[in-house]
Parts: structure tokens; C-alpha cells; sequence
């Protein structure tokens, strides 16, 4: 049988496990918080330019170095390249970063599947000079700079 002192022990160990995992949910909250209201902003300039779309922006992984795209060339990761589902091939993209307000000029040169929300992939290079390189994932703007061709 286990003794009331291994029991109390034990009901103080879960009380302080449930106690600390509250704090470090609470940090985690302000973050979204913030970066709610940083895409809030965002999307404010976007609808009062009405240029560009908020979306998500990924970038290539390494095994996809020297693979052919779409358009045919081979995936250089040091080139301003992105692909994306519907903006057609050889159309020049501005992608703003909203965390930090880089910015970079792409071109679509490839395809990527077909995703709910806006998305883009981005070449290493791109990421970098938006600064999410390494991080996975990032809220972008994304504004087509030429008109598409009907």
C-alpha cells in the first residue's frame, strides 16, 4: 500500500505540473495575440491598397536542389523563384513579409498543390531575405506586380 505521504507527494507534483504548463501556455497566447493583431493591421493596408492577398508562405527543401519545374528550368535555390497554384508561369510577385515588413520580388516559375488558404513556396534564397529561413512557415503579402494576361 502506498503511504499518505508518497500520495500527498504526488497530488503536489501534478498541482505544479498543472501550474507551470499554465504559464508557459499563457506566453504562448500573448504571441497569437500579437500576431493576430500584427495580420489585423496587415490586412487593414491590404484592403485600402486592394493590391495584394494575405497568405502563407513556405520555402523548398534541400532535396529539391537541381530538380526540373514546371517551366522546365532546374530549381537553383540561390535564384528570386517561387511557385504557386494559380498565378501563371513568368509572372513577377512582390512578397512582403508582415512579422518584420521585408520584401522581396519573385518569379513564378513553378507549380504547388492547390491549398484552402493563399499559399506560396519560395526559393532558400527568397526566405532568406525575408527572414523566415529556418523557421518553416510565414504570414506574407502576396501582390502580383503585372497585370494577367486575359
Amino acid at each position: 500500500m502506498v503511504s499518505f505521504l508518497r500520495k500527498g507527494r504526488l497530488a503536489i507534483l501534478i498541482i505544479l505540473c498543472q501550474a507551470l504548463f499554465q504559464i508557459q501556455t499563457l506566453s504562448l497566447q500573448a504571441e497569437e495575440i500579437a500576431e493576430k493583431e500584427s495580420l489585423q493591421g496587415a490586412d487593414a493596408t491590404a484592403q485600402e491598397g486592394n493590391t495584394g492577398v494575405l497568405g502563407v508562405a513556405s520555402y523548398y527543401a534541400k532535396r529539391y536542389n537541381g530538380r526540373r519545374m514546371t517551366s522546365g528550368k532546374r530549381y537553383d535555390p540561390r535564384k528570386l523563384t517561387a511557385a504557386h497554384p494559380t498565378l501563371p508561369l513568368g509572372t513577377k510577385v512582390k512578397v512582403v513579409n508582415v512579422a518584420n515588413n521585408r520584401e522581396v520580388t519573385v518569379t513564378i516559375t513553378d507549380r504547388c498543390r492547390k491549398r484552402v488558404s493563399h499559399f506560396i513556396d519560395l526559393s532558400r534564397e527568397a526566405a532568406r531575405k525575408l527572414g523566415f529561413l529556418g523557421k518553416g512557415k510565414a504570414k506574407v503579402l502576396i501582390v502580383s506586380l503585372e497585370e494577367i494576361p486575359s
